[in-house]
């Protein structure tokens, strides 16, 4: 699991290892593996000219310490430093290392970018606000297509605490961040600017779980339910589904193919006449009709507004589903049906414009899809500590929200190709994800867990390739087994 800690939990822990340290070994570790990272990607690449962009602080203080590193080396190094007084100590060394330093040259500034093969971007770290300075700008501007841009700690300009998305800042192509990972570099406004991200240890410890955590493969074993010896169909979790209507009935043999697939031990499927036929004829193994279950999922393909006959009968299968004591996963039509708080286990599952939905609904006060995609994670806070419930916003980073309350961490999954952006794969991520509440998982593991073994199998299912939504349900049986077997 990658934790990623809050910039003031990073810097309290900072002071208290520098406290133990000779002065300048904590930048100077970091420094080490910065030019590290830039000496094995101009090597990749076949470069040798290095340009960085150095701001006031202790980022700058890092460039400057690793540029000095590889002019010392013989690369050809350049720093360009702003209206502004850059680290000392980095400074001194950057020169005595032979690194050219342009201050008040715009030409010469350009013209060194424009031959750069790597761009250090060290203008602004974690205690910084989004947006560049003027001169910054200018340079960020100036970046060749052809260079590689590596950002020190986060992109300069974008949200340090991960929570705004802005296109007014650094989108590096990796990011080497020290000790441990921040939430700019996992939570979805911010994550596109990252690039790949790579962590530099350099001592830090936390007493606390991160405040963004991210599960990783290895992760799955530990979290997997698995049958003993003596368990049946009934301990191994029995889930019920209230999923498809006449207009959309292939989201019931989605959603179900997707619940058995991910090892249930029985599903009960309650739908009009025709997905029930075809669930009957997809997944055999599905009992048709209300009865005892463990956990519901709720709302697949289902139209809250209908007033057939059948559908009344679905929708009150729905609504006697959210008034009980048991988990519920809810999701697309069946979001329509939630009304206020929920004390029982419940995860929402959204993509950005059913949130805005939700939340407009909910507050009497307009909620747009681009707000929630411009800061999704306040939003799914508020619709958490609304609904008590999870809350599950799909997208290409993935959150998991659990209400304010609950004093957990917030989880983001990055699993799952561009090629899964496709109809049916919400249907498939529902019943996967109430296949594990339905085997006694929290939420919050839930959710987190589903999406990155839906990520997973939807990669599998077509590498590089076009993905159906029912080939990543096919999948992920073998999915699951190959990760806990990894």
């Amino acid at each position: 699991m990658l934790d990623a800690y809050a910039p003031d939990r990073v810097r309290a822990a900072e002071s208290r290892l520098m406290e133990q340290l000779p002065e300048g070994e904590l930048m100077g570790r970091a420094a080490a593996g910065l030019a590290e990272v830039c000496r094995a990607r101009l090597a990749e690449r076949g470069g040798t000219s290095v340009v960085a962009l150095v701001g006031p602080g202790n980022n700058g203080g890092d460039a400057l310490y690793a540029v000095a590193h590889l002019a010392e080396e013989g690369l050809d190094c350049v720093v360009l430093q702003g209206d502004w007084d850059a680290h000392p100590g980095g400074l001194a060394a950057a020169t005595a290392a032979g690194v050219r330093v342009l201050r008040g040259d715009a030409e010469g500034q350009a013209a060194a970018l424009a031959g750069a093969d790597l761009v250090v971007d060290g203008v602004l770290g974690i205690g910084g606000r989004p947006g560049l300075p003027g001169e910054a700008v200018t340079w960020v501007d100036a970046i060749p297509e052809s260079a590689f841009v590596v950002a020190v700690d986060l992109p300069s300009g974008q949200d340090p605490a991960g929570e705004h998305a802005s296109d007014q800042g650094v989108f590096a192509d990796e990011t080497v961040t020290f000790g441990v990972a921040k939430p700019v570099h996992l939570l979805p406004a911010t994550e596109l600017a990252v690039g790949r991200l790579t962590v530099v240890d350099i001592g830090l410890t936390f007493e606390r779980a991160g405040d963004v955590q991210r599960l990783g493969h290895d992760d799955v074993a530990l979290l997997w339910p698995r049958p003993g010896a003596t368990d049946d169909k009934y301990s191994r979790g029995v889930l019920g589904v209230v999923a498809g209507s006449e207009d959309y009935t292939g989201a019931a043999v989605l959603c179900c193919t997707a619940a058995v697939g991910a090892g249930l031990g029985m599903l009960r499927y309650v739908g009009p006449p025709t997905p029930v036929s075809l669930v009957r004829a997809a997944v055999p193994e599905a009992v048709i009709g209300v009865g005892r279950v463990q956990a519901w999922v709720v709302g697949p393909g289902i139209d809250a507004t209908s007033d057939t006959d059948t559908a009344r009968a679905q929708l009150d299968a729905g609504r006697e589903a959210l008034a009980s004591d048991l988990p519920v996963l809810v999701d697309a039509g069946g979001l329509d049906l939630v009304d206020g708080s929920r004390k029982a286990p419940t995860l929402l599952t959204p993509h950005a414009g059913e949130l805005a939905r939700l939340l407009s609904r909910l507050t009497g006060t307009e909620v747009t899809r681009a707000q929630v995609s411009i800061t999704p994670l306040a939003h799914a806070r508020r619709a958490a500590d609304l609904t008590g419930a999870t809350i599950l916003l799909k997208g290409s980073t993935t959150l998991v929200v659990p209400p304010t309350s609950a004093d957990l961490p917030v989880r983001s999954q990055n699993d799952a190709p561009p090629w899964l952006a496709t109809a049916g794969a919400g249907d498939v991520l529902a019943g996967l994800c109430g296949a594990l509440l339905a085997a006694g998982l929290s939420p919050l593991d839930a959710g987190s867990l589903g999406a990155l073994v839906h990520g997973v199998a939807a990669d599998r299912a077509n590498p590089g390739g076009p993905l159906r939504a029912l080939a990543v349900a096919h999948g992920i049986p073998t999915t699951v087994a190959h990760l806990l077997t990894r």
